[in-house]
């Protein structure tokens, strides 16, 4: 691996590319805070597929990406007078600093959740007005729940004991059951809501990622019926041509 003066020379040499780009390329010199914003998160998922996949070769490219789009945000919040990139490296810096006692300070911790909870309170310290603030609204709904309940437990709002948590998931089984026997469209959605907190809640006093769990689902599921696809036209078919008996013998034929 290379040492940090070569790191360092790596850095500097993008962000005298970015420089040249951001002067002469017509299509970088018209980016914008807001143009960038979906480009990015486009960006972090790409780099969130390659982390799933295990291809270190894609991570590497898209780490490279992402790593663009932050000095590429500090170029422009430079050419407006708001931050350049020292600016935000010593933002971080700092927050790291403050966010560890236990390392830059004279605060013990015993174990990974104390660091957890110490976590929170400083950010509380910090001018936060809730614990559950800087959770992103625009976090896809299965992450979100999960930090959400993450954050709400760093501070001691949590269950016990895993077999509460499961209790929980069958109480909300039974009351949405209870309202679809109704009917109530609307009270069935508030319910199974509900049941889906709680099953992340459950992953989450399991170890599972919850997001992680069914990404690897939908993958599997992706695979096996393109599986079907697959063998209909080795037949000359199409899929829509087989009878739902042939779909399921040739489903079960790929769940290993």
């Amino acid at each position: 691996m290379h040492n940090r003066k070569q790191q360092l020379e790596a850095i500097e040499r993008l962000l005298d590319i970015l420089d040249d780009l951001r002067e002469k390329c017509p299509w970088d010199k018209k980016q914008t805070f807001e143009s960038l914003r979906n480009l990015t998160i486009e960006e972090v998922f790409e780099l969130a597929d390659s982390i799933d996949t295990r291809n270190t070769e894609e991570l590497k490219k898209e780490l490279g990406d992402v790593l663009l789009h932050i000095l590429f945000y500090a170029k422009i919040g430079s050419e407006q007078n708001l931050f350049d990139i020292k600016t935000v490296a010593d933002g971080i810096c700092e927050k790291l600093i403050f966010r560890h006692p236990h390392i830059y300070g004279n605060v013990s911790v015993k174990n990974e959740k104390e660091v957890k909870e110490n976590w929170e309170k400083l950010k509380i310290k910090e001018g936060n007005t809730s614990v559950l603030g800087g959770v992103p609204n625009s976090l896809p709904s299965i992450i979100k729940a999960y930090r959400i309940q993450e954050k709400a437990a760093g501070v001691g709002f949590d269950w016990t004991e895993k077999r509460e948590v499961w209790a929980k998931v069958e109480e909300e089984l039974s009351e949405f059951k209870t309202e679809e026997a109704r009917q109530d469209l609307e009270k069935m959605e508030e319910e199974f809501g509900d049941v889906l907190f709680s099953l992340i809640n459950y992953a989450r006093f399991s170890g599972i990622d919850p997001d992680k769990a069914l990404s690897k689902t939908n993958a599997k599921f992706i695979m096996r019926f393109q599986s079907i696809e697959q063998e209909a036209q080795k037949t000359g078919k199409n899929i829509a041509d087989l009878s739902i008996e042939q779909m399921n013998e040739i489903w079960n034929r790929f769940r290993s």
